[in-house]
């Protein structure tokens, strides 16, 4: 399998700088995975898509003002990019400076708050700082938007690149498929009888990293914690109980519910563990029946994983008919429905 392969040319007006002006107002492609069908829709459609008795896995993680800008204490401009949090006052972060920090060197970020430097693993830095890290992060950090989108974080990137059931705070990117939910369309969700339930995956920064080599099996995934509480594994089990569909909202809720399922064969399990799921054709799904997820870049690994859950060809095909139809790419742009 080639890298090459899940490649595909988008016009760059088509990848979305801001998110729509209400959450739901994006378009919905649904693709059927069995059939191949198409069809075009509006966000707010996928009510009529979903019966009684189906079940609505979701992500909960909230993404933390994970960029900062400052100085090293020889003087060189540094900007931070917090990608876990380790402990109260401790991190791991991607560090860009005109010369690379080591070990003992202090970094003068925000308005004054220094961290020092405790060393390197892999390519990120282990940074202490002297107040909490979320503390420090919530009064002197910036949204940390993806690469693709081009202006400078405002208040309303804090608002919409956020779910609105984001609770536990830890990511460095949104779980994008959620942002097209808000409460009127969650309780018209929930009017007909379907099921909710959470886990938590905090989205890293390697999520957008391309695959820079041509033999997929050759690409080191990155790694992502995640959290299934209990209460989650009981809710799956009832819903294959009465022969509902279990639906991730977005490949990270998905990623979660495999990683957790491919422990231990017959089922899922709950708790808090690492993982490297690296999802290609081929894989066989355990968890998951059906995919809400927003259009992902070309060569990712996302790319590669919705080509597994609804086949490569009709994912190539909804692709070529989102760009001939101008849907909006990416992060704040339109979302599918993928049948397994």
């Amino acid at each position: 399998m080639r890298a090459s392969d899940f490649d595909y040319e988008l016009p760059p007006g088509l990848i979305a700088q801001h998110p729509p002006a209400t959450r739901g107002a994006s378009r919905l492609l649904h693709l059927d995975g069995n059939t191949g069908s198409i069809e075009d829709l509006r966000f707010a459609d996928i009510v009529s898509l979903l019966r009684a008795g189906d079940l609505l896995v979701v992500n909960d993680t909230r993404v933390i003002k994970a960029r900062l800008r400052g100085r090293k204490d020889s003087g060189g401009e540094v900007e931070v990019l917090v990608e876990r949090v380790l402990d109260a006052n401790r991190a791991l972060a991607q560090v860009r400076a005109s010369k690379t920090p080591l070990a003992g060197r202090k970094l003068i970020l925000g308005r004054g708050v220094e961290a020092e430097v405790l060393g390197r693993r892999d390519e990120f830095f282990e940074l202490r700082f002297e107040e909490g890290v979320l503390d420090v992060l919530a009064r002197e950090g910036e949204v940390p938007l993806p690469p693709y989108i081009t202006h400078v974080p405002g208040s309303d990137d804090e608002a919409r690149y956020q779910t609105v059931y984001a609770k536990s705070p830890g990511a460095v990117a949104a779980p994008t498929a959620g942002l097209h939910f808000d409460p009127p369309l969650l309780e018209r969700i929930r009017a007909k009888g379907v099921g909710f339930a959470s886990v938590t995956l905090h989205v890293g920064a390697g999520t957008f990293q391309p695959v820079r080599v041509d033999d997929v099996s050759q690409h080191v995934m990155h790694s992502e914690w995640y959290d299934i509480p209990q209460a989650t594994v009981d809710a799956i089990a009832a819903t294959r109980k009465k022969k509902g569909r279990v639906v991730a909202v977005g490949t990270t809720a998905l990623r979660a519910l495999e990683a957790a399922a491919a422990i231990r064969e017959g089922g899922i399990v709950a708790g808090a563990a690492e993982t490297r799921i690296f999802i290609v054709p081929g894989f066989r799904f355990r968890a998951v029946d059906r995919l809400v997820t927003n259009f992902h870049l070309p060569r990712s690994t996302l790319l590669m994983l919705v080509s597994a859950f609804a086949g490569s060809d009709n994912i190539r095909r909804a692709y070529a008919h989102a760009v001939a139809q101008r849907y909006r790419y990416f992060s704040y742009g339109d979302a599918m429905l993928l049948d397994r």
